[in-house]
């Protein structure tokens, strides 16, 4: 689906006067590249329409920064007001009001996260149509100077009304102070600028800095907000279905409803037998219980109505990674709709259910079931339900998507790629040695469900469907610019004690820069540890109580040059 489209489809009616007006950009782009080619790629034309565009970009910024700083300040107030007001010795109307009050708070911050999301979308889309129709046609070194020029230009003006420009007492113009906050919403996660994400040419460049110098682009003052009002919400509105603020906020799912009883169970995922155009419920069965009873994993099909791949998606076979089974209900629920989804789409929400159940990471047996793929036939009964869950399930796939989460007292990130060729026994190892594509996904902490994590890890998956040409739509860009590693490792203790580990998950270390210490439980110093190479840490211990061979960190190292085995040491 073309953007212009998505956001006609995103646009909240009541506030559809402040987003940016892409097609009027779009059209105005198009039109003057026309234009320019005409005039044979005139370098002082390139100049005056980019001034224009410029003036333009500006416009529509300050229409959609007023609008994220007027509801930002209101939702505070009013936030503030109904925090204060609330009491245990409410009456029945008195709390019915502060509730339907709370509720509009809740509303419209949760209108204005997605607002701001969109909006920020627009302008990335918007800069990529900018570098589509004029960097092909901008390749004369004349006009690369250009174009230099006119950046320097304009980044001697900014400069003067840069944030690091405030000394002592002096105080900006108010509307440039709108537009001045600490860098986070569009932070880049490697050494390199963020400017290089988005834009190719040094004008396109300047450009996305004139946007990213925006509150509402970098401020994350609207999900401060909207966490801070949740939790009012959860500690003063009593939960059931009806208080919930989740029904009137969240998507409609009641089309997902199924009579459970009515789901069949198999003994093998058959998927020439279901439906076409269709999204069908399965029981597939592993392995039987000391009661007789079937051990079955869920099974959820999307059969599209035209030819193409059948990628496969399985979360929680790590029992605790739960992160996956909210991106699976998403995915059917709201991205996929059979009527025109090319090829099928099959997502096993829960491939530990034991370890599910019991709320571990292990089977049953206390059995790593990703270092036990791809199990036997005749075996233990965890290699049993590890070889009936590939023979059964995975074989049918053509592609397959492992979703995981980081290991109990660990933290990860979502937005770094690891080159690794998957350790021995992994579902991933086991599925490409079968001629089946894999790769696995890691999303937040374990037993627990986190929006933020789940949507950016969605939109990956949609893009891999529309990569597949599965689903119609361009692919949507990433809130940060991944960091691909060409190698990885975890770095562990030689000693016990109380660890401290001193980088952030996504932060850059040097060589020889410490990266944690450790300490006896009477407060010395036993040992500080230092990063072996430069690199970019990937995941890290959060528990502080370590034993000897306990994890510090994974580090990731970037080089030009891909191995053809690697093993990061995972365990």
């Amino acid at each position: 689906m073309k953007f212009a489209k998505q956001l006609a489809l995103r646009i909240i009616p009541t506030w559809s006067d402040y987003y940016i007006d892409y097609r009027t950009l779009k059209k105005y782009l198009k039109e003057t590249a026309s234009k320019y080619e005409e005039n044979g790629c005139d370098p002082l034309f390139l100049k005056s329409l980019v001034d224009e565009f410029r003036q333009m970009l500006m416009v529509e910024l300050e229409k959609v920064n007023t609008r994220y700083i007027n509801v930002e300040a209101e939702s505070s107030s009013a936030l503030d007001k109904l925090n204060e007001e609330w009491h245990k010795g409410m009456s029945d109307e008195e709390y019915g009001i502060w509730r339907n009050n709370m509720l509009k708070v809740l509303s419209s911050l949760e209108s204005l996260k997605e607002f701001t999301q969109t909006n920020i979308t627009g302008f990335q889309k918007i800069l990529k149509k900018f570098d589509k129709y004029f960097y092909n046609t901008s390749t004369t070194e004349e006009l690369k100077q250009l174009s230099t020029k006119i950046v320097e230009a304009n980044q001697e003006t900014r400069e003067l009304y840069s944030p690091q420009s405030i000394h002592g007492k002096f105080v900006l113009p108010e509307p440039l102070l709108h537009r001045i906050a600490p860098p986070s919403r569009t932070s880049t996660m490697s050494p390199s600028n963020n400017l290089n994400r988005y834009a190719f040419t040094p004008i396109g460049k300047e450009l996305w800095s004139l946007v990213t110098s925006y509150k509402f682009v970098t401020s994350e003052r609207d999900e401060t907000l909207l966490s801070k009002a949740r939790q009012i919400w959860r500690k003063r509105v009593p939960l059931s279905p009806a208080a919930s603020p989740l029904a009137p906020l969240s998507q409609d799912l009641t089309h997902l409803s199924v009579e459970e009883t009515s789901i069949p169970t198999v003994m093998s995922l058959d998927l020439e037998t279901l439906p076409h155009g269709q999204v069908s419920y399965l029981w597939v069965v592993l392995a039987e219980d000391g009661m007789c009873l079937p051990i079955k994993v869920p099974v959820i099909v999307a059969k599209g109505v035209k030819v193409g791949p059948i990628v496969g998606l399985t979360a929680a076979l790590h029992g605790n990674e739960l992160n996956g089974i909210p991106l699976i209900h998403r995915l059917i629920s709201q991205e996929l709709n059979p009527g025109n989804l090319h090829g099928i789409v099959v997502a096993c929400p829960v491939a530990n259910v034991p370890g599910y159940l019991s709320g571990q990471r292990t089977f049953s047996d206390g059995t790593d079931l990703n270092r036990l793929m791809p199990g036997k036939q005749n075996g233990s009964t965890s290699q049993t339900y590890a070889y009936n869950l590939v023979d059964r399930i995975v074989s049918k796939f053509t592609h397959l998507l492992d979703l995981h989460t980081a290991s109990k007292g660990r933290a990860n990130s979502l937005y770094i790629i690891v080159h690794n060729t998957s350790p021995d026994g992994s579902l991933r190892g086991a599925a490409m040695e079968r001629g089946i594509p894999a790769i696995t996904v890691e999303i937040g902490d374990p037993s627990t469900f986190q929006k933020r994590f789940v949507k950016h890890a969605l939109q990956g998956v949609t893009n891999i469907l529309s990569n597949l040409k599965m689903i119609p739509g361009e692919n949507l860009l990433p809130e940060y610019d991944p960091v691909i590693c060409s190698k990885s490792y975890w770095i562990f203790c030689k000693r016990g004690g109380i660890l401290n580990v001193l980088p952030d998950v996504n932060t850059w270390v040097k060589k020889n820069e410490p990266i944690a210490t450790l300490h006896s439980v009477f407060g010395n110093l036993v040992e500080t540890y230092y990063a072996p190479e430069d690199g970019i840490v990937i995941g890290k211990e959060m528990d502080p109580v370590c034993q000897s061979g306990q994890r510090i960190l994974h580090l990731g190292v970037v080089m030009d040059k891909f191995e053809a085995q690697v093993d990061d040491g995972h365990l």
